[in-house]
């Protein structure tokens, strides 16, 4: 028995239909077809390895969020621990969760890693959980979200916490993976082991993995992380703000009202072609799975995670920029911060 309405809105259902969903969730609306993808198929946990990260224990004493610290002391692009101990610095990127964003972003915290982290084990309370992946390229999401799950690309060079769970694979593209949990087959079937806002690795380990046609889903994954990394860069709170997005886009533009309308025909572009990149992804998954009968591609505008121009945000972030200059933090002739401390 698959699912019988009976009086009063009443189903039933044959438990022994949950059996073939890891963990055995009461998933009562999964279809016949749903089942047969989790019993058919590999798991993404076959092709990936890490998890949770590191708890320092005193996150207040040993992070910071990367302004508050002279750029001269953050070690930036390390690839290695070797690397990081070699060019003496004190604070590297970390992961730490944050805000319902896919592809690329949330890249605000520094962790001391001086000497390997020496600080931390001798002041801390710290597990360093998955140490042999810190540094390396992979990928991350919130494990705590208010919003839909998502999942974000993870540059080499940083490090993770436990709230900023990542997973890497030493012989796939990890591009693929983050393809599959942003499309809307890998969000609905995360739905169906954890329909909580609590994303554990094991969960995510636990969906399966169709590969197939991986040329044309990494090369729509590298147009996504590009979009959504140029608009992360674009503001001051990117440590890879290069200049002020009226600046960049310019063009040919004589006043600031000019500047801004330009930067929003530019803005709003790349929102669409996002979201139009996004609705492919979901095709060809939707297409994979067989399940065209439960999902479709369409993207709402809600769910597509880079900016549209705000005439009041972008105002104001461009007088802080105009305050930069003045302070002499920025230049107009040198991209990126005019000095670094």
């Amino acid at each position: 028995m698959f699912l019988c309405k009976k009086e009063n809105d009443i189903f039933v259902r044959n438990q022994e239909g949950f059996t073939d969903i890891p963990g055995s969730p009461i998933a009562y609306w999964a279809s016949p077809k749903v089942r047969e993808i989790f019993s058919k198929h590999k798991k993404i946990g076959d092709f990936t390895n890490g998890g949770n990260g590191m708890t320092t224990g005193e996150n207040d004493k040993f992070l910071r969020l990367w302004y508050e610290v002279s750029e001269y002391s953050i070690g930036f692009n390390k690839n290695s621990h070797e690397e990081a101990r070699q060019s003496g610095k004190t604070w590297f990127p970390y992961i730490k969760g944050g805000a319902y964003r896919k592809w690329y972003g949330n890249l605000e915290y520094v962790v001391d890693w001086k000497d390997d982290g020496y600080r931390i084990r001798k002041y801390g309370r710290p597990f360093f959980r998955n140490k042999n992946y810190y540094f390396r390229e992979g990928l991350t999401w919130s494990k705590v979200t208010s919003s839909l799950f998502s999942v974000r690309y993870t540059p080499p060079g940083t490090l993770f916490d436990v709230a900023g769970i990542s997973l890497f694979t030493d012989v796939d593209n990890p591009k693929y993976f983050i393809a599959f949990l942003n499309s809307k087959v890998g969000t609905f079937l995360v739905g169906l082991l954890s329909p909580t806002l609590n994303f554990e690795s094991g969960t995510i380990k636990s969906l399966p993995i169709i590969k197939d046609n991986e040329t044309k889903v990494i090369s729509l994954v590298d147009d996504a992380i590009s979009i959504s990394m140029l608009d992360w860069n674009s503001f001051e709170t990117s440590w890879d703000f290069k200049k002020h997005p009226f600046l960049t886009y310019r063009g040919e533009a004589k006043t600031l009202e000019e500047c801004y309308a330009n930067w929003a025909d530019y803005a709003e572009k790349q929102f669409k072609k996002l979201q139009k990149n996004e609705e492919e992804l979901n095709r060809i998954f939707i297409e994979l799975y067989g399940l065209q009968d439960e999902l479709t591609p369409e993207v709402p505008d809600e769910e597509v995670t880079v900016r549209r121009a705000d005439r009041v945000r972008d105002a104001k972030s461009f007088l802080s920029y105009c305050i930069g200059l003045m302070m002499g933090r920025y230049s107009l002739d040198v991209e990126g911060l005019a000095y670094a401390g």
